[in-house]
């Protein structure tokens, strides 16, 4: 069978995978969107709360930033800096103080040295490499197995490439999962703690915490599948020849 299609014929495996991004994208959208609607009680916006809360650490190198986009928010280590969307930013929403001290949560875990964190650190250089160059290799190595000899070395190198690049991305998957679900805990425990919003408040940037973790799951599942597929490519290309 010709390999390109037999490739996609092997796309049925993500199919689960698919569905459940697409399920928790969309849980996230819906939960962000119901609880940026309620205030919390404090009055303070998520840019305020995460200030105090990194000043309390100690972290008053870390800057705050305001960023254009829709959830855009992030950690940058590199640079110092929190950014946080024109939706979180100045809002006093359950929604943007969760997904502010969410970022925080980050901070707090590279001052730690926080070894999952580190580790991911490590990995975001070869994951930046591996998604220049995957594709290209896998593409390579099979062009090179369908016209070339059948057990040809070149295609061989070109496809353990592509496969050691997808491991190093399931791989980074997997570390993100304790990353992220590790910051929403500190977030949540940290206003909980420090009074910044009720009990009743913590339930709703709770919900929308582990929304947004949801995605992180599917990614990690999406990961795998995509190596299972690529190695089944492999074995039924081998058994072929």
């Amino acid at each position: 069978m010709d390999a390109f299609i037999l490739y996609w014929i092997l796309g049925i495996i993500m199919i689960p995978g698919i569905i459940l991004a697409s399920i928790a994208q969309a849980k996230v959208n819906t939960s962000f969107n119901k609880w940026k609607t309620v205030a919390s009680t404090n009055g303070k916006t998520a840019a305020e709360i995460a200030r105090e809360i990194l000043d309390k650490n100690g972290l008053t190198n870390i800057t705050i930033v305001q960023e254009k986009g829709y959830l855009t928010d992030h950690y940058d280590p590199k640079n110092e800096k929190i950014a946080l969307s024109d939706e979180v930013y100045n809002s006093t929403s359950l929604s943007a103080i969760g997904v502010a001290c969410h970022e925080v949560g980050h901070a707090i875990q590279d001052n730690e040295g926080y070894w999952p964190s580190k580790f991911r650190k490590i990995l975001v250089p070869f994951i930046n490499f591996s998604s220049t160059f995957l594709w290209p290799l896998v593409i390579i190595g099979l062009l090179f197995n369908i016209f070339g000899s059948a057990n040809g070395l070149v295609g061989t190198i070109f496809i353990s490439a592509g496969l050691i690049f997808f491991g190093l991305s399931m791989l980074f998957s997997l570390i993100t999962l304790p990353t992220e679900y590790d910051a929403s805990n500190r977030a949540l425990k940290i206003l909980e703690e420090d009074n910044y919003l009720n009990e009743e408040e913590i339930q709703g940037a709770k919900e929308v915490l582990r929304s947004a973790a949801l995605t992180y799951v599917a990614s990690l599942i999406m990961s795998i599948l995509t190596v299972a597929r690529f190695l089944f490519t492999i074995i039924l290309l081998r058994n072929n020849e």
